[in-house]
Order: C-alpha cells, then structure tokens, then sequence
C-alpha cells in the first residue's frame, strides 16, 4: 500500500515531514535528512544525487568540494546564486565505512524512486521554470527513467509538471579529473550549460 500523501503546503512543513521519513532504510544510517535549500519561488532549482559527508553532518545541501565548485560555476555563468534553489534526489546520505572514513555510494533505483517524491513536492511548492540535473542520478529522478547525460545535455526538455529541465554533468565529476588541461575543459563546459539557464530565464522574462 502506498504511504498516505502529507498535506504541505510550504517549504518549512517539508523539511519537517522529510526529516520523519523512513520510506528507504537509509534513513537508519545518515545523520540526518539534508532537504533542499533556497528561496521559496526560485526561478531555477537545481538537483543533485545525495548528500554527502559534510552535508549530513551541517544538514545543508552542497556545503562540501563539489558544492565549492558548484558556486562558483553558478556565479562564472552570470546566475545570482541567491537566487537558485539546492536539492538532491535522494535526501539521505548514503555510504560505505571504510574505518573512520565515510565513503559515498551511488543510491540505488528503489531509493532513488522511494525519494522522488519528496523532490516532486519540492518542485511543486518552489515552481521554478527550469530545474537542472546535476548528474545520471539526479536525471533519473526527475525523468522518471534512465538516461545518459551525454545523449540529452545542453538541450531543454519539458517537465511533465510544467517548466524545463537541462540536463549536465554533477560537480564532483569535475573533483575527480586527474589531468588539469582536461578538467579545465569541462568545467568550461559545466559553466557553458549553467549558462543556458540564464539566457532561457532571460528570453522567457
């Protein structure tokens, strides 16, 4: 039987019910839920895989590397990054103890799925008019099925619940790129495809 759909209508009662949430175990191990962060009508809301090891312990989305690396793409592409809603698909860190350290691991389909719906009240409340996919998880979430990053990025395609998304790679890619002249190419790219978003919102205004 599915769970019974909570009655929220903002963005405080939302991080209040996602942090009572046990429709995934992964909830057992985290710190706690990192929900979504950001103005409440942002005009773009971009979307992650999970948290990882600084933002479950600080509770906020993309406070790590890669959420450095995201900021400052954000600001490179010519985006107010106060403007510009965080979240990620799966709300709950998930991970692997390798001694004291905390590795990350990839959320699978049925956390991904249990998830989404919390993602879904997000866009709902939030209603941006464009929502980026950062990465192959984030891209299954709001789709609703697996894609590759490389056949749809740079293009808009439609949400079924109104506005566009784009699709482009998640910044801790770029954090594993060893050889420098390759890694300063594609966060080139990375900022190119934030760029997008900026002069869609721009012809659209």
């Amino acid at each position: 039987m599915d769970d019974p759909i909570p009655n929220i209508r903002s963005l405080k009662a939302l991080r209040e019910a996602e942090a009572e949430c046990t429709r995934c175990p992964l909830y057992k191990f985290a710190t706690q839920v990192v929900p979504g962060e950001g103005p409440a009508h942002a005009r773009i809301m971009m979307v992650g895989e999970q948290p990882g090891d600084k933002e479950d312990i600080a509770g906020k989305p993309f406070v790590g590397p890669a959420g450095r690396v995201l900021d400052e793409a954000i600001v490179e592409a010519g985006i107010d990054r106060k403007l510009v809603f965080v979240t990620n698909a799966v709300k709950h860190f998930k991970f692997e103890q390798r001694g004291k350290r905390r590795l990350h691991k990839r959320p699978n389909a049925y956390e991904i799925d249990r998830c989404h719906w919390w993602l879904d009240f997000e866009k709902a409340l939030v209603k941006p008019a464009l929502v980026v996919a950062l990465g192959a998880t984030a891209l299954r979430s709001i789709s609703g099925k697996p894609l590759s990053i490389t056949k749809v990025r740079g293009r808009f395609m439609p949400l079924k619940t109104g506005g566009r998304f784009l699709a482009t790679i998640h910044p801790s890619y770029l954090l594993r790129i060893q050889d420098e002249a390759d890694k300063r190419k594609q966060y080139r790219m990375f900022v190119e495809d934030l760029a997008m978003c900026k002069e869609a919102l721009k012809r659209a205004a």
